[in-house]
């Protein structure tokens, strides 16, 4: 107990020293020294040694029937209740307790509430977030949700468990960030939980490019632009098999659509586009191709890397289902998991639905606006942001129009954003949570293709196995019917026949099962082939998908340790398809020495250890700069788009003089050779033989940035365009395999724990094992008393008696 509350105190001091000393992300407002320093109400309290876990007996007047929580060596809870209503109150009773700051700040940060106890500096952000419009696609969510009285059921029962937990809590007993930052908890809500899916669709499917796009376009010309930007890469290897068949057409055919001419460039501040890290791995291999005979599913997410993690490990069994994964906090029910019959797993899709209008004003106060011919007034919404330590809050107008808030004022033409996520939710059975419960409980196909029907949003391509043998991908998600190009570029908003036509009918949307390669997967590719009835646009990986394909195609007799093989390979296709372009260009040119000699022996495997990925990293970025000088150049004017790496290659090899290989400050004419052999030049005089994961310095910051929270030297391999998608704050967020047999076979981990408290234990035990590329087996228990699993402690909650 005192050798974890004297590293818990020099956390929090080396955390406030900084706090003190830096001009971090969250403002100035500090907390009240005296109350953070107490020994009764501050820091102190957080400690949490593992020998105080002991069992405990709870009762709540809003059970139904007696509830058992078992929590496993690891501290995951594995709950058993008499309802799904129950379970959910657990569930949301134990989230909150292990994770409350992360489900409050997630929430304000996603909503733009960080001003009212960060402060002054987290206004601008607060502001940008608002004109996004979440909390107001939150409200329209919830409000859909309202025609699914089971997913209500869930939600609010959820709900009134976090608040048991934050209800019971003194200021002693608040999590350290809350006495860190000098506020209190709130009570959850279910706007909370509606919030908290918006902003994984503001993760996964805010990305647009329109003002860029348009803005390169206009400098470009169509002719070089339609060069530099093709829409689909030929090597690519779709998530659907091009073999598959479209046995339709297009439902609705969209017209073309009236793009915006502007008088100028488009010079105003983008808005963050989620980071390029952001993407995932999954795929289901058939039992035909297995040594067991039964089929394996793998997932793993990539997203931001933090401490605590995005995910919360968790059974939940019921009457009705008996599952295991992993959840989010803030929102019933298992995202990524399996059963004893199905396993079911995520990856982004891609695909834009985003689109940006131009906005003419009728009036100076842009108050009105013109739309097929007449003026439409807008809704003006006045947005108040609390900021902690002013009086008065900052006030801001968001105008909304047809097309959705006016997002960006500031170019010198306004732009209406077009968000699917954003629009309001047709009358449904059910929704995104109704999808993920009936997974939960699903027994085969037909359960899996029927629990589909109630997502939207974001889209995600959904992989499935089942016991009986089948496995099947699913692109899933509310999609809009585009005309060609449709999205690419600023659109004119004065008509309402440039907006979409609708959205593919889910009976058209991509998908495949059983196919006969006897495989499925994705990895964030393009969805189909070319041949596909509906044009889609957006941003698409091309180098995983096309490795794990090559490798699924090729493996036989294929074991649960092969497909962790295959999560935690290193090896990418991008050095595979440009090493050989760039050593060609420079071949007699450049002097013999051994870190060249290196990149030649290389297997294009990004390994911790190895040298050779730092050195071919560094070299194809500086060459790449070289080459886009002009696009630099051009930036300077206004903001534009940058050719895919893959163009960057295909360029180097079969169009070496191209023009564009001429750099912008020097005087003689360069080539491809020219420009490569200078960058290496370059590259190795400062290089100093640092290893790859010394290069890349992979880290998991604590949610708030504060470095004592953190874990940071994590000497790890991977790469973004490796299976193993390790990059500085981002990669495989969960490891999941799971072989389907007659009981299912699961292992899994991500890098963290069950707690959000730095001061516990279980805040970060897993991090190593991640790094270290182990996996926990995942067990799916029979009840509380399987003694498969040796209890840390148990949990047990009654209904609390009249």
């Amino acid at each position: 107990m005192r050798r974890l509350r004297f590293f818990l105190a020099l956390a929090a001091t080396t955390a406030l020293t900084l706090i003190c000393s830096w001009h971090h992300p969250f403002g100035t407002q500090l907390p009240a020294l005296g109350a953070f320093l107490s020994p009764f109400t501050g820091f102190w309290q957080n400690a949490e040694p593992i020998d105080a876990l002991a069992d405990l007996a709870l009762s709540f007047p809003e059970l139904e029937q007696p509830a058992q929580v078992v929590f496993d060596e690891r501290a995951v809870p594995h709950i058993f209740a008499g309802s799904r209503t129950d379970a959910a109150f657990v569930q949301g009773y134990l989230t909150a307790r292990d994770r409350l700051w992360q489900m409050d700040i997630s929430v304000r940060a996603t909503e733009g509430r960080l001003s009212e106890v960060l402060g002054e500096g987290t206004v601008a952000r607060d502001r940008m977030q608002r004109r996004k419009g979440l909390r107001r696609a939150a409200e329209n969510a919830l409000k859909a949700w309202q025609h699914s009285p089971d997913e209500m059921a869930i939600i609010n029962a959820y709900t009134a468990g976090a608040n048991a937990w934050i209800g019971s809590l003194s200021p002693a007993e608040y999590p350290v960030e809350f006495k860190l930052l000098g506020y209190r908890p709130e009570a959850w809500t279910p706007l909370h939980t509606a919030i908290f899916f918006k902003s994984m669709a503001e993760t996964l499917c805010f990305r647009h490019h329109d003002i860029p796009a348009t803005n390169t376009r206009k400098l470009l010309g169509d002719a070089l632009f339609d060069y530099f930007f093709p829409e689909y890469n030929p090597d690519q290897s779709p998530i659907i098999p091009e073999s598959v068949d479209w046995p339709f057409e297009a439902a609705q055919g969209a017209a073309e659509v009236s793009e915006v001419q502007l008088s100028g460039l488009y010079e105003g501040e983008l808005m963050p586009m989620p980071p390029p890290f952001i993407g995932s791995n999954n795929w289901a291999v058939s039992g035909d191709k297995t040594a067991s005979g039964s089929p394996i599913l793998c997932n793993d997410p990539h997203l931001s890397l933090t401490l605590p993690s995005i995910w919360y490990e968790i059974q939940i069994s019921t009457p009705e289902y008996e599952a295991y994964g992993v959840s989010l906090p803030g929102v019933p029910g298992i995202i990524i998991g399996f059963n004893r019959d199905i396993a079911w797993g995520v990856t982004n899709a891609g695909h834009d639905v985003v689109d940006l209008y131009t906005i003419e004003w009728a009036d100076e106060q842009k108050r009105s606006y013109i739309l097929d011919g007449a003026a439409r007034e807008a809704e003006l919404v006045e947005e108040r942001i609390v900021v902690a330590g002013q009086r008065e809050p900052v006030l801001d107008t968001v105008r909304y129009t047809y097309w959705g808030p006016v997002a960006y004022e500031s170019g010198g033409q306004d732009l209406a954003m077009h968000w699917l996520a954003v629009d309001e939710l047709p009358e449904k059975p059910f929704y995104e949570l109704g999808t993920f419960m009936k997974l939960m409980g699903g027994k085969g196909l037909d359960d899996y293709r029927e629990a589909l029907k109630g997502y939207s949003s974001p889209t995600q391509n959904f992989a499935f196995a089942s016991r009986e043998g089948d496995i099947a991908m699913t692109v899933n998600g509310r999609l809009p019917i585009k005309a060609d190009q449709q999205g690419r570029f600023i659109q004119d908003g004065t008509q309402t026949a440039n907006g979409w036509k609708g959205y593919i009918p889910e009976a058209h949307l991509p998908r495949v099962a059983n196919p006969e390669r006897g495989f499925i997967s994705s990895a964030n590719q393009h969805s189909t082939g070319p041949d596909y009835p509906y044009y889609y646009n957006g941003t698409f990986d091309d180098y995983r998908g096309r490795y794990i394909n090559r490798r699924l195609d090729s493996l036989q007799g294929i074991t649960v340790a092969d497909m962790k093989a295959l999560q935690l390979d290193n090896h990418s296709l991008k050095p595979e398809d440009a090493l050989p372009v760039l050593l060609g260009l420079i071949a007699g040119r450049a002097e013999e020495d051994q870190w060249l000699k290196e990149l030649k022996a290389w297997d294009y495997s990004f390994e911790p250890d190895a040298r050779a990925p730092a050195l071919f990293e560094q070299w194809f970025d500086r060459a790449y700069e070289m080459t886009f000088d002009d696009f630099k150049t051009l930036e300077e004017q206004a903001p534009v788009l940058y050719p895919e790496a893959w163009r960057f290659i295909e360029l180097m090899e079969e169009v070496p003089e191209h023009i564009f290989f001429d750099r912008v400050e020097t005087v003689q004419r360069e080539r491809a050779a020219d420009v490569v052999l200078a960058a290496w030049e370059e590259v190795v005089a400062g290089y100093e033989g640092q290893s790859w994961s010394d290069y890349k310095a992979t880290g998991i910051s604590h949610l708030g940035r504060i470095p004592a929270f953190s874990r940071t030297g994590l000497g790890v391999g991977g790469y973004y365009d490796a299976p193993n998608a390790i990059q500085k704050g981002f990669g495989p967020s969960w490891r999941m395999v799971v072989a389907l047999g007659e009981a299912p076979e699961a292992y899994g981990v991500f890098p963290g724990g069950p707690s959000g408290n730095p001061g516990s234990p279980f805040y970060a035990p897993d991090v190593d094992k991640w790094a270290a590329g182990e996996y926990n087996t995942l067990h799916l228990m029979d009840g509380p008393g399987d003694k498969a699993v040796s209890p840390l402690y148990q949990m047990t909650f009654q209904p609390e008696k009249d």
